[in-house]
């Protein structure tokens, strides 16, 4: 379920937390659904049994995921997060341009970077589509 980059800045509780926040966003986790034991995840990822313990109580204090003494740990049955329904139609195109944008040799850093500028650019303001559609004139 988890995967993890030693490489990367990011910590590796953090990649835990965010890689749980999407896919319950995604709605590839449900409310109810089980995670892997901190045993499980430890014993999959070779990571520090702490490391795995920060994560969820992260999470747990979020109020993603709830923890059941003696049976495990589960997705909340309302998490902040809202699935997003129009993901699973949204994802195909978006991993095809991944995959064009690798090709042309970007690395993942660099995709981000294209994605964050993406998202951060500002909307046309308020009339200015109505003075480009009068040919410029205002």
């Amino acid at each position: 379920m988890f995967r993890v980059d030693a490489g990367s800045d990011v910590p590796i509780y953090r990649q835990l937390v965010q890689q749980v926040r999407r896919d319950v966003m995604l709605g590839r986790l449900q409310p109810g659904d089980q995670l892997p034991s901190v045993k499980d995840v430890v014993d999959a990822l070779s990571v520090n049994p702490n490391t795995v313990v920060k994560a969820f109580s992260e999470l747990e204090h979020q109020g993603m995921i709830v923890r059941r003494q003696g049976v495990g740990t589960f997705v909340a049955a309302a998490p902040p997060l809202a699935s997003l329904a129009v993901a699973p139609r949204l994802l195909s195109p978006l991993a095809r341009w991944v995959e064009r944008a690798r090709q042309d040799g970007l690395d993942a850093e660099q995709i981000r970077m294209l994605l964050e500028v993406a998202l951060d650019e500002d909307e046309p303001a308020a009339g200015e589509d109505d003075r480009r559609a009068a040919g410029g004139a205002a």
